[in-house]
């Protein structure tokens, strides 16, 4: 019921895909061009993507065409509330544990695990993932998928002996995937040239201010336009074009799914790129990945290279059922683990189907195995 006391009428969606290894997992997401056959396929995906991180986790995705751009708090809350009153009966801990996506962050995950609770009567806080640190959030969620993407790539360029020091790197978005992403980074000495949103994009050669991007869009939820009116002279900022027109050496697409064109990749290749690390959900097109792999540029699929949200994920479902919470520094290590996992498996993988380098193929092929071992074993067609 909107502010108006009107009826508002949305359609929502949870697709359990499999759940061979673990708990069906995977997130919710609140945008408009949600639809049946996206959450199939994403859910689809979600579960190779889980089986890399070795954990304990099956496959799901969920979400709805609702969206919260324009609402105002509480017409959010009743939705999440209308939401979660559906949703409550089809998950939980041992079931299906949902996590936050597109247009799903703390504040709306808040009000479905409040809901949740008053449904079930119970604080089963291992129900869902990504919550806050005061009622039962792991430390590093919020930079995992960034943080993640970026020690992905950097064991890719290890194997050419090379690393981010003094490299040009461009990120797409400028949400909470690229920013951790710009964060760790700049950690390990890549420069920071150029950033967007929806809007268009900003290109600062002498590195982007991470702090004043934080501050514009995290808690004033501007735009990258308004950051580069802070910042003035030494910020261009393009309404139109690509952000992939910037020459840069490394490229990280945080964005949205098919934001990364064949054209793009080829205008990335003609500018030298060596790798590229996908921190969105499948955000090159199959002719982007394709002209990448044929002119040998390191490319690091979602699937691998993104799932260290997913992985931060199962690390707080663990310490939820042992009522536990760990530090910043030991919950990264344990992603910075997983992540260098992931890689390896792919590597190795790829090594023995006679395509070293070939992280889709080999992201693919030991995700699948994993799953269809576990499928073998419980007997399931």
């Amino acid at each position: 019921v909107d502010d108006k006391n009107r009826v508002q009428i949305n359609r929502g969606f949870r697709v359990q895909f499999n759940s061979a290894l673990g708990p069906y997992k995977g997130g919710l997401r609140f945008h408009p061009s949600v639809m049946l056959g996206t959450i199939k396929f994403l859910g689809f995906e979600q579960t190779f993507k889980n089986a890399l991180t070795g954990m304990p986790i099956g496959g799901g995705k969920g979400g709805s065409d609702f969206d919260p751009k324009g609402r105002s708090e509480n017409e959010i809350m009743r939705f999440c509330q209308s939401f979660m009153t559906e949703l409550g009966r089809h998950i939980g801990e041992h079931t299906d544990v949902p996590a936050g996506d597109i247009g799903v962050g703390q504040r709306e995950l808040g009000y479905m695990f409040g809901q949740y609770k008053r449904m079930m009567n119970r604080y089963e806080s291992g129900v869902l993932t990504g919550k806050g640190l005061t009622w039962g959030g792991s430390r590093v969620r919020t930079e995992a998928t960034g943080y993640g993407a970026v020690y992905f790539v950097e064991c890719m360029l290890r194997t050419r002996n090379q690393n981010f020091d003094g490299k040009r790197v461009i990120v797409s978005g400028a949400g909470n995937v690229a920013i951790y992403t710009m964060q760790k980074v700049a950690s390990l000495g890549g420069r920071i040239i150029a950033c967007s949103d929806s809007e268009g994009y900003i290109v600062e050669e002498s590195g982007i201010d991470l702090e004043l991007l934080k501050e514009v869009k995290e808690r004033r939820r501007g735009r990258v336009s308004d950051y580069a009116k802070l910042r003035g002279a030494s910020v261009v900022f393009k309404p139109k074009g690509r952000v992939w027109d910037v020459p840069a050496e490394i490229a990280m697409p945080s964005a949205t799914q098919n934001e990364l064109t064949g054209q793009d990749a080829r205008t990335l290749v003609k500018n030298g790129v060596i790798a590229v690390g996908e921190g969105a959900n499948m955000p090159c097109t199959p002719d982007a990945v394709r002209i990448f792999l044929e002119n040998k540029v390191l490319f690091g699929p979602g699937k691998a290279a993104n799932a260290g949200g997913v992985a931060t994920s199962a690390l707080e479902m663990q310490q939820n059922a042992s009522r536990d919470s760990w530090s910043f520094e030991t919950t990264e290590k344990r992603l910075s683990e997983i992540m260098h996992g992931i890689h390896d498996r792919c590597a190795q993988t790829a090594d023995e189907y006679g395509a070293p380098g070939n992280y889709v193929l080999g992201a693919n092929i030991a995700g699948f195995m994993r799953v269809a071992e576990a499928v073998r074993a419980l007997g399931v067609i």
